[in-house]
Order: C-alpha cells, then structure tokens, then sequence
C-alpha cells in the first residue's frame, strides 16, 4: 500500500460501515423515477391485459388497460413509457406494412396515451420484425438475405407515422446501416425537428431475448439476427456502432443489453457527450426473477444491485421492465 496511506490499525473501512446511516450517506443513491422508461406491449381489441408467463409482472395491454397501467406507474413519478406494438397474423406481410399504419395499434395508442397524460413522455420502437410474416428487421429478397437500403424506406416510414400521431421519440432498433440518417432525414423534411431520436446504437445479437420475442411474437421464422445485430465478441465495432449513430444525428445512444454490457456502457459513456441509455432487456428481467423465486436469492436485492451497476458504469436512461414495481423494489 502507498505510504500515502494509513495502515491498520489505524486505518480501519469498517469504520465507515458500521451502521445504516454512515453506509447511506457515502453511498451513491440509485436513479430516482424520472430515470426510468417503461417498455410496453399493446394489442388490439378492449380489456386485454394478458399476463406473460415468461416475464412475470409484465402483460399484454390494450390500449384502454394500458391507460390504467399508465396512471398507476405515473403516480411513481415514472412518466416515460416505451411502446412495442403486437399484432396477429392476418396484420403481417412480407413488407410490414401495417407497421406505418396512421390506424395501427401503436399509433392510436400514442393519441389516447397523450390525451390522457400530456406530461408522459413517448418512445416507441420503430422495426419491422413485429409486422413482417417473416420476423426479420428489414425486408428479404428472393435469397432470404435481409435487404439493407430499401428497409431503410420503411423504417423511415414508420418513424413518420409514430411522431405524426405524438409520440415524443423514435426509438429504431432494426440495426439497418444508416437508420439513423434516413429517420433524421425524413423526419426534418415532414417538419417534426423536435422529435427524439433514441438509437439503439449498440445492440447485441443477444440469447437475453427469448422472453421479449415471446411477447413480441417476433421471433424471425427462420435463420437469426447475427449478419445485422452486433458480435458480443467484438468490442471495437461494438462502440463504431454507436459513433457512427452519433454522427448520423442521434439525441441518445443506447446499449441494449445492459448486465452482460456494463464495459461498453462505462466505454461509450467516456467516448460520448449524448446521453447514454440501457435497455435492461426480458432475460435480465426474467433470470432474476427465476433466481428468486428458486430461493436463491432476494429479489429486491438483485434489482436493487443490478440498477446500481448500470448507474456506476454511467447509464443515464433505464429502460427496465421493474419500472412499474419501482415503488415496490426501488424507491428508497
């Protein structure tokens, strides 16, 4: 040890531990609500709320229940939801059109959110994986390769037609070279400068989102994501994702998954100015809750801690599927 420090006995960290009150008031506390972004699955009809086997706590919302659900997680002081819309199969084409639907069930649900809370702020996720019958993020040609440039088209057209009915951001997360120029663009150009654009920059092909595409129902029906979501093994291309979204006019980055991602939250936090968000994805959500319910430890202590990690290695936005058990789990 530096002779620029005590040694014991005189020096003693348990010391600074002894008791509850000392132990608060060094430690770093955790996000507070406003933190915090609820991610979200709408369907069609009236009075669905449809549990999910795979993520305990979560549902399948209409939009008339999501309302509800909406005022319960606002009185937390959490007002930031993220919308993922879920439809059936008659919905899904080739295409994905229905995806940019001014009648779609996100877009009406953006309408009817805002009505009812003007102070909720609206992220929705802008992919084709939820509308196409093949469960892909971009449109495929006669090979099955997904097709790059003309998923862009789309993809800028269901930015459109998500800020066109309200909602605050634009959250693209189909990974499509270019995304973020092609929405920026033709979001300036239909005269919604002051729509968000929330890029999931860096985003993982992961096994962390089995519960998520259960829900979703989006799950591609054949081959995987790994030719356009990032390689886990590489960190380099990893961060140039990110940059290069920065370049192409992001407000915010993201990182998606978080747990297993920490190093790349704490890198691209130190290479970035823009705010820097992790999306804390279904199997985190789940595996903790497994972990729990097996007795092997308690809930509320691994959230606790797993939020803790994602805020010491620099995350400024949560987008966490505890969002609605914030008073239960996290509120101090």
């Amino acid at each position: 040890m530096s002779k620029n420090f005590a040694e014991f006995p005189e020096l003693r960290l348990r010391r600074l531990r002894q008791n509850a009150t000392v132990r608060n008031m060094l430690a770093a506390p955790l996000p507070g609500p406003e933190k915090f972004v609820w991610p979200v699955f709408v369907v069609e009809g009236s009075g669905v709320k449809q549990p999910l086997a795979a993520m305990p706590g979560q549902f399948r919302y209409s939009i008339d229940t999501l309302v509800e659900a909406v005022g319960e997680v606002h009185a937390m002081g959490i007002k930031s939801l993220m919308i993922f819309g879920v439809v059936g199969p008659e919905c899904k084409t080739p295409s994905g059109d229905y995806g940019w639907s001014p009648d779609g069930v996100v877009q009406r649900a953006v309408g009817t959110l805002k009505a009812a809370w003007p102070d909720l702020v609206i992220f929705t996720d802008v992919c084709l994986c939820e509308y196409t019958s093949h469960g892909h993020c971009g449109v495929l040609d006669g090979s099955g390769k997904v097709v790059n440039d003309h998923s862009l088209e789309l993809l800028a057209k269901i930015a459109l037609s998500h800020a066109a009915a309200g909602a605050d951001a634009v959250a693209p997360s189909a990974m499509m070279d270019g995304q973020i120029a092609a929405i920026r663009q033709a979001l300036e150009s239909a005269g919604h400068q002051d729509t968000l654009l929330l890029s999931y920059s860096t985003k993982f092909a992961s096994g962390m989102y089995g519960p998520f595409r259960e829900a979703a129902n989006s799950a591609p029906s054949s081959g995987d994501r790994k030719a356009y979501q990032a390689d886990w093994r590489n960190l380099r291309s990893a961060m140039l994702e990110s940059l290069l979204d920065e370049s192409e006019g992001a407000d915010m980055l993201m990182v998606k998954p978080s747990l297993f991602y920490l190093d790349i939250i704490c890198r691209l936090k130190e290479s970035t100015l823009l705010p820097v968000a992790a999306y804390n994805v279904s199997g985190e959500y789940s595996m903790l809750i497994a972990t729990a319910d097996r007795g092997w430890g308690d809930l509320k202590t691994l959230v606790r801690e797993s939020i803790g990690a994602m805020s010491r290695a620099g995350t400024d936005i949560f987008i966490s599927y505890w969002s609605n058990q914030y008073d239960k789990l996290l509120k101090e």
